[in-house]
């Protein structure tokens, strides 16, 4: 690791949500946390936090100027068996937030100062505790919103992605220091056939950071939630969509068409899953300006999106504005909802079949069965007047998303934008190795690009990396963590 230096002052903070709670807990550390919490702290017999054992909780008060301010429980940890790898004492208090900060303040008139965002678990990095993959997992764990955020972030915290990082920057640094050997003292270290051995092996490293590379946009989906944009003519039901997933009354809804001219996200849980829902102008020819751009703002939407829920009011025919909308969508993850199914229908799966594929196309099969074994894109008929076919939509999107995160669970997933930028540096470097080797270049060639994959491969453990990286990464925190 380059030049980072750790604080040898005492620090602490609020490590709980601050809300009312039943308990709230302080977490304090660093080289003076005895001396700190002996002037703050003793138990009903006059006994001190630096008489305590390590790894025990003690029922005691918090002293201000000989005053009780609270009954609490302080559990000490002695370094380095602790979460910082210092000694570090948590006081659990009543959870007040007045009480909390009340103790808090106690605490940093005596000694401590108030830590960073992100402090404690940068001491833990520092003090070698866990590498910077691993420290990052912590955040993503604490920000995760479904059960496979969750336990992909524990995967990394426990040390997957560092284990097979190690190793393959392990093999390379073989590698590398083999080809410097042979060539000081070619008559120990014979190079013949070496090219030829490199090759294979630096395909087996690629193959493997391939896998990795490849898993980041899948698991990005999983650990954000899926970015969903809701599609389709003004009045078709997309911010009635939106507010019957939501709970609330997120977007107005009226019988005028254009109601909605700007996009209005939500986040929402649909079963296991977080949508990330933006309700969309509704597309239309119009000639008044601010609805024209809000209409090319959900075009712009679309695109980006993970997935597209084209709503559609089945009680009245499709037009040109529907072609258009079609033409957008088909190539894309797509579910398409026909609305208002509680009314007499206007347009059927065979409709939008003709649109989508053309009319000499299998319209004399079973239409949705086509679209949906053929060309993924399901049909759903629902009613948001009375949640016709809403639970079926959940069942869909389980089904479209989680056997996806099933399948990847049982791999290394990398969902951290730093490691899958360094990962691909990593690769260009492994393939300048194998352009070398194809180009006949000499052996001290390949050194120059196997070290710098290493150094990329480094970044990610935070084995070759700077302090200012260190410092953003962890601004990035929560206070108390």
């Amino acid at each position: 690791m380059t030049n980072i230096t750790g604080n040898s002052d005492t620090i602490a903070a609020i490590a709980t949500g601050m809300t009312q709670a039943g308990i709230g807990i302080i977490r304090i550390s660093g080289p003076d946390v005895f001396e700190v919490a002996d002037k703050i702290f003793c138990t009903g017999s006059g006994k001190k936090i630096s008489e305590m054992s390590s790894n025990t909780i003690n029922h005691g008060y918090i002293f201000d100027n000989n005053r009780k301010t609270d009954e609490v429980l302080a559990s000490v940890m002695r370094a380095p068996h602790s979460y910082t790898g210092e000694d570090t004492v948590e006081i659990n208090c009543h959870g007040g937030l007045f009480l909390l900060n009340r103790v808090l303040q106690i605490i940093l008139e005596n000694g401590a100062r108030l830590a960073e965002p992100g402090e404690f678990t940068k001491r833990a990095f520092l003090n070698g505790r866990m590498d910077l993959s691993e420290a990052e997992a912590v955040m993503d764990l604490i920000s995760s919103h479904n059960k496979f955020a969750a336990d992909n972030s524990m995967k990394q915290l426990s040390g997957n992605l560092r284990s097979m990082i190690i190793d393959i920057r392990k093999q390379i640094i073989y590698e590398s220091a083999y080809i410097e050997s042979a060539l000081d003292d070619p008559e120990h270290f014979d190079l013949t056939g070496y090219p030829e051995n490199l090759k294979n092996k630096t395909n087996k490293f690629l193959s493997i950071i391939n896998s990795m590379i490849d898993s980041y946009e899948n698991g990005r989906i999983m650990k954000e939630g899926i970015r969903t944009a809701i599609l389709g003519k003004p009045n078709a039901g997309k911010s009635s969509l939106l507010n019957f997933l939501s709970g609330h009354e997120s977007a107005i809804v009226t019988d005028i068409a254009g109601t909605t001219r700007d996009a209005i996200e939500e986040s929402v849980r649909v079963g296991s899953l977080q949508l990330n829902l933006i309700d969309t102008a509704g597309i239309r020819n119009t000639d008044d300006v601010v609805e024209k751009i809000g209409v090319e703002k959900a075009l712009e939407i679309s695109e980006d999106a993970d997935l597209v829920l084209y709503v559609i009011d089945s009680s009245v025919p499709l037009d040109e504005n529907d072609h258009r909308i079609i033409n957008i969508i088909k190539d894309k993850n797509t579910i398409i909802l026909f609305n208002k199914s509680d009314l007499e229908q206007a347009v059927s799966e065979s409709d939008i079949q003709s649109l989508i594929y053309g009319n000499e196309k299998g319209l004399n099969e079973d239409i949705n069965n086509f679209i949906n074994n053929n060309h993924n894109i399901p049909i759903l008929r629902i009613s948001l007047k009375d949640g016709r076919g809403v639970d079926e939509l959940e069942k869909l999107l389980e089904r479209k998303f989680i056997s996806e995160g099933n399948k990847l669970n049982d791999e290394i997933i990398v969902t951290n934008l730093r490691h899958f930028q360094e990962l691909k540096s990593a690769k260009e470097s492994l393939l300048n190795v194998e352009k070398s080797i194809d180009d006949g270049m000499e052996e001290d060639f390949f050194t120059v690009d196997l070290m710098d994959a290493y150094r990329h491969l480094g970044m990610i453990i935070g084995e070759e990396t700077g302090e200012d990286l260190v410092n953003e990464i962890f601004s990035k925190f929560c206070m108390g963590k």
